[in-house]
């Protein structure tokens, strides 16, 4: 638990580090990346449930963010194989219920559950590449300020940043009572659920002590729940150029459905 929160941390802490770097991408306005991934999202989670074909040209969306900001497709394809398995298991029992057969490959008979079991891991891995790549181009506090200017609340913002630095501090003390379980016990068997229980009980305890001391300090400081910035945001002509042009990419991708005229495209080009 602990080695694993720690490689968690680590991975984080990556993805942090290259909010800091320089491309295209990073370049853009956060608000014009934040409405251009909610948009994408949202087309993404509205297709019908058995729309394979039609998911595959959405990903010419987050190829495009991960070419131009220069991200390392391992940590990209690490972070969502992460989250693949919960969305695996939003569709776990499809194929159980819905039976009826809706294609037939080389003879074999393919459900309606097995179709939309995969069209929901499709969705999952878009909307979280997307997502991941966003994280990875606009560092957390640009990221916060351009959901406020958008309208979120200001409380819903400062949670949000106040749980992501949170997290490094949480892997770290998670990490460190492990090592200790690991020291004093080198020899000792994988811990048990019980061991794990009295692990996650301290970290616990600890968690709410350590909170007590960081808001203590937070309000010696002056906080009075607005998170500040230095940063600011400028909306530029680069910025309304990408917005629109991906808007209009999504939206006609989503209701042109162009996914059977591209294959007709590539099956002359290839005959």
């Amino acid at each position: 638990m602990g080695a694993g929160c720690a490689a968690n941390a680590r991975d984080l802490g990556k993805l942090d580090r290259w909010a800091r770097e320089s491309s295209p991408v990073h370049a853009l306005d956060p608000r014009a990346k934040l409405l251009a991934v909610l948009a994408f999202a949202l087309a993404v989670v509205s297709l019908d449930k058995y729309a394979l074909g039609e998911q595959l040209p959405f990903f010419a969306f987050p190829i495009f963010l991960w070419a131009r900001s220069g991200v390392p497709a391992g940590l990209v394809a690490k972070r969502v194989l992460a989250v693949a398995p919960f969305a695996a298991m939003v569709g776990l029992f499809n194929p159980l219920f819905d039976t009826a057969t809706l294609l037939t490959v080389g003879g074999v008979a393919i459900s309606g559950g097995w179709i939309s079991f995969v069209s929901i891991l499709l969705r999952g891995l878009l909307t979280i590449s997307a997502l991941v790549l966003l994280v990875a181009t606009t560092d957390i506090p640009k990221l916060s300020m351009a959901a406020e200017r958008l309208g979120v609340p200001r409380i819903f913002v400062a949670q949000m940043q106040g749980l992501y630095r949170y997290l490094f501090l949480l892997a770290d003390e998670a990490g460190r009572i492990y090592l200790a379980f690991r020291l004093r016990s080198p020899n000792a068997k994988p811990p048990s659920w019980r061991v794990y229980a009295a692990i996650l009980g301290q970290l616990l305890l600890r968690s709410l002590e350590r909170a007590g001391r960081v808001h203590q300090a937070m309000l010696l400081r002056g906080f009075n729940g607005e998170m500040r910035s230095v940063a600011k945001l400028e909306f530029d002509k680069r910025d309304w150029r990408f917005l629109i042009l991906w808007l209009c990419a999504i939206a006609a991708l989503r209701f042109l459905h162009p996914a059977p005229w591209i294959g007709d495209v590539l099956l002359k080009a290839l005959s």
